[in-house]
């Protein structure tokens, strides 16, 4: 009987690994490159051993070797391995169009990086909206990706679901539905002018299954969700809350007060916006706050500026000064740089976007940055332990611990200094701030952290 069983098991697992097999096609047929095409720039793409292998040229743009099908709904797995520090990805879901620059490849991307930096497995939105999912959001899984070694990767796209995963680990997950379907590339990145051409990359067992497919078990990794004031059941199963509801005041309060302010503030178009009152103070609606105060938590939300304009999230506010002036504390700076002049004021930049306002400088390259009118999507989290990071488009820009030596004295030397235990309160209410100007909000997102005793 046992023998019967452990044969029927066997038969069992080999009858559905063979039928899994049968839902698999290879894209690369391993001996020419029959089924692609290059676009973009000339990169040299060639067949050797089964291996397709990518060569940075000089005075290039970005490279592209796409396949001559669109894919919707798919898995994808493929084996690379990358000279370092050469910079490369996949693209998927991704399009040129003689509408579109040209006809420049821009889509969604799964980033090869094995620089320290260490991104590989992040998304990148190419030629478009730059970074949706950056490794800062997941930096357990930099581990992930093997220097000078064969990597699997693995990209699933199910509907407005993309995840990607390197050698089994996963490293990120993007809510999304901008493009439902596109090419598959693979990209030999652009060298500037004082790098050595010659770099490979290279790739091999490419396959991809677009029916029955199922989405991998919840990963309970950080989801970023693009869609405006939507939670995906990723989120809702990791603890993620929307703060603010995208249609009503439900939840929010003037600082200092009962209701929610009568002039000031719009919403409109699933967005929180502070009306702009040219200066007068009777136009104001006033600094808005939650009912609920808050301890560790992770904040989301985005953010549009107007030109010149001036606004701020604060947290652990707790309006205990007596209804003197704008609700004191911590605050993300959301700020104009070049356009408003506060920028320019406070000690070392710590005035300018993403800031911990009047007290440390937000750190950040010209690629978190965002043009005067589109969307910013910032984050603060604040752990059980007090330490806090600022993020801004996905990129981690401050970092600090409450209550350490050098928190108190950045707070000695700085506008707070006349209240008493400033930003050190256990718990505290969010607040949005009306300083006159322009400026909109939405997919405003908390989640909670358990907080130690």
């Amino acid at each position: 009987m046992k023998i019967i069983i452990i044969c029927f098991s066997l038969f069992f697992s080999f009858s559905a690994s063979a039928q899994s097999g049968t839902a698999w096609e290879f894209l690369f047929n391993g001996k020419d490159l029959n089924g692609w095409k290059q676009l973009n720039g000339k990169a040299l793409y060639e067949v050797k051993d089964g291996v397709i292998t990518g060569t940075t040229v000089p005075n290039e743009p970005n490279s592209f070797l796409t396949t001559e099908k669109e894919y919707g709904d798919f898995i994808l797995e493929l084996e690379l391995k990358v000279d370092s520090p050469m910079n490369s990805g996949i693209q998927f879901r991704s399009e040129s169009k003689a509408t579109y620059e040209n006809g420049r490849v821009h889509g969604y991307q799964m980033e090869v990086d094995p620089s320290p930096r260490a991104w590989s497995g992040g998304i990148y939105d190419e030629a478009r909206r730059g970074w949706l999912y950056t490794m800062e959001y997941n930096p357990a899984a930099k581990k992930a990706f093997r220097n000078n070694a064969w990597n699997n990767y693995r990209i699933e796209c199910i509907g407005n679901r993309i995840r990607t995963w390197v050698n089994n680990i996963p490293t990120a997950e993007l809510i999304d539905d901008l493009t439902p379907k596109g090419f598959i590339a693979l990209q030999v990145h652009a060298i500037g002018k004082n790098d050595q051409p010659g770099k490979k990359i290279m790739w091999r067992n490419i396959r991809i299954r677009t029916t029955a497919i199922s989405a991998s078990p919840a990963t309970g990794i950080f989801v970023a969700n693009i869609i405006p004031n939507q939670l995906s059941s990723e989120e809702i199963k990791n603890g993620v809350s929307l703060l603010w509801d995208g249609k009503s005041t439900k939840g929010w309060r003037g600082a200092y007060k009962t209701g929610f302010p009568a002039t000031g503030w719009l919403i409109h178009d699933g967005m929180l916006s502070v009306q702009k009152s040219g200066g007068a103070e009777s136009a104001h609606g006033g600094d808005i706050v939650t009912e609920e105060e808050y301890g560790a938590f992770e904040l989301q939300f985005e953010f549009r500026l107007t030109e010149g304009a001036n606004s701020g999230v604060k947290y652990f506010v707790t309006e205990s000064e007596g209804n003197k002036g704008s609700a004191i504390g911590l605050e993300y700076q959301v700020l104009d740089d070049e356009k408003h002049p506060d920028a320019k004021m406070g000690t070392a930049s710590n005035r300018t976007i993403a800031s911990l306002y009047d007290l440390i400088p937000s750190i950040k390259s010209s690629q978190a940055l965002r043009k005067i009118g589109e969307w910013n999507r910032g984050m603060i989290r604040v752990y059980p332990d007090n330490k806090v990071e600022h993020y801004l488009n996905g990129y981690k820009v401050v970092e600090y611990q409450r209550g350490t030596q050098m928190y108190y004295a950045l707070v000695a030397r700085s506008k707070y200094s006349q209240w008493p235990d400033f930003g050190m309160a256990p718990k505290g209410r969010i607040l949005l701030q009306d300083h006159g100007d322009s400026v909109d909000y939405r997919s405003i997102k908390i989640r909670k952290f358990n907080v130690q005793r």
